[in-house]
């Protein structure tokens, strides 16, 4: 089952009076590109989530956040009393302003305020990791359903070219004597004596290497293998771009040999929809 690398997952939940959203977002990437914000106490666990999102979601440019709000009506910050009097005296040597006012001017100066650092709590973060898994659930179950939207696209593609395919076997008994009575309009419209014998050799070796029957039977291998792989239990866009690779060698080789206008139409027709195809592989896990 094919995965897209497009994916969205959110979870929002409060605990110990804050309020804590986790939000995954991934787009296309040939490699895995982590963007990852984490807000303190957390940042020491900032290595574990990363393992997290490479072992889940392999591939893609992922952005992760985890954002922290407080729900508490808790001031972390503390004023620093020691620094503030200090402040005041000096303001009262140089000044004959109130107390009142002192005060008022000293809270504005640096390193009033404290931060109160915040410690990690170790069973707060199993919650949380926990809630960063269904998260990642939630993202893989959106690229699940992505993928599904995109295997049902590439099924039908892959249906159209076969169908080109047999289309192909039709023109073949057209071409070949098309491509011959060519041949002999052409040497008769030189007004040339020429060896029978030789010309029929000479020809016969021509229209053996105008033969696509090679080329039409390992491009039907090859679709078959792509709608194959497109139902293993793994998604592997790379496998199934060289996949891409193969079935474009064998059409581009059908289109120089066919020599012929509706077969070479045809292959037009074919080259579409395999870059279509390819498109849309860029999305794929």
């Amino acid at each position: 089952m094919i995965k897209s690398m497009t994916g969205y997952g959110k979870t929002e939940f409060t605990i110990n009076n804050k309020k804590i959203t986790i939000e995954i977002k991934s787009l296309n990437s040939k490699n895995l590109d982590l963007n990852v914000r984490v807000n303190n106490p957390y940042r020491e666990k900032e290595l574990l989530i990363r393992k997290k999102l490479s072992k889940e979601l392999k591939r893609g440019k992922v952005d992760f956040n985890l954002f922290v709000e407080s729900t508490s009506q808790v001031n972390n910050n503390k004023i620093n009393v020691a620094i503030v009097q200090d402040y005041i005296n000096q303001l009262e040597e140089i000044s004959q302003g109130t107390k009142e006012k002192n005060l008022g001017i000293a809270m504005t100066l640096p390193n009033v305020l404290d931060s109160v650092k915040e410690e990690l709590d170790e069973k707060e973060w199993q919650e949380i990791e926990l809630k960063i898994d269904e998260t990642l659930e939630k993202i893989n179950h959106f690229r699940k359903d992505e993928g599904a939207i995109l295997k049902a696209d590439f099924e039908k593609r892959i249906h159209t070219l076969q169908n080109l395919c047999t289309t192909n076997i039709q023109f073949e008994e057209a071409r070949i004597p098309a491509v011959r009575e060519r041949i002999l309009k052409s040497i008769s419209d030189l007004k040339q004596e020429v060896d029978q014998n030789r010309f029929e050799q000479e020809l016969i070796f021509y229209l053996e290497k105008l033969d696509i029957t090679e080329e039409r039977i390992r491009l039907d291998n090859h679709l078959i293998y792509f709608l194959k792989e497109l139902n293993s239990n793994e998604s592997n866009g790379k496998k199934l771009g060289f996949i891409c690779q193969e079935i474009g060698r064998e059409i581009n080789t059908t289109g120089s040999k066919a020599n012929y206008a509706p077969m070479q139409q045809n292959v037009v027709l074919m080259k579409d929809e395999l870059e279509k195809i390819k498109e849309q592989l860029l999305n794929v896990l």
